[in-house]
């Protein structure tokens, strides 16, 4: 197991990150069971077997060490209740190996409070502080205007709009692909 990875906990202001346990199972499947929330992830709802499996694989990744390939997801959980309110991640970009990119997810009920960029500020402080990486990532759909926001406050750069991309990597082509740099954000945060 990657130890430093397993020991994570994030706090920010109002939310806490950290790996995900078997005892979250249920409540992560609940959250992923909103077809409109899935609107720009290339994901389908799960039937409780499938994502079960899912989670499992989510689980055993805690293993992969920093500096191989790895892809990390963990539970969003709000200070205030307790409740898992989405779920943010950092690892490889499938279509672009070995870059890595920073991921995020919340639940409806919660749009509009500002978690994501608060969850993705701290997952891109861990990327770059302990897991070494000097830049992200992200890819957003043009239409998601709140996704896009998000990563303007956090300091991405434009870079290019997705084409040519084939299989289950096309679902991709027409998004938009942004990165930041480790001196960029960190400047940002002085």
């Amino acid at each position: 197991m990657n130890e430093i990875l397993c020991a994570m906990r994030l706090e920010t202001e109002r939310l806490i990150i950290r790996p995900y346990k078997e005892s979250d199972l249920l409540e992560s499947y609940e959250l992923m069971q909103d077809a409109e929330l899935l609107t720009y992830m290339h994901m389908d709802v799960l039937p409780m077997e499938p994502y079960e499996e899912l989670f499992q694989w989510l689980l055993a990744s805690y293993g992969d060490r920093f500096e191989g390939p790895f892809k990390y997801s963990f539970p969003i959980i709000a200070k205030s209740s307790g409740e898992m309110v989405g779920w943010c991640g950092i690892g490889e970009l499938d279509f672009s190996r070995p870059d890595k990119e920073l991921y995020c997810l919340i639940r409806r009920s919660d749009w509009g409070r500002g978690y994501a960029g608060e969850a993705a500020a701290a997952l891109a402080a861990y990327g770059f502080d302990t897991i070494g990486l000097d830049r992200l990532h992200a890819k957003a759909d043009p239409r998601n205007a709140a996704s896009l926001r998000v990563l303007e406050k956090l300091g991405f750069s434009f870079s290019h709009i997705l084409e040519g991309l084939d299989g289950d990597d096309g679902n991709c082509n027409g998004e938009r692909m942004h990165v930041l740099s480790k001196e960029s954000f960190q400047g940002r945060r002085q």
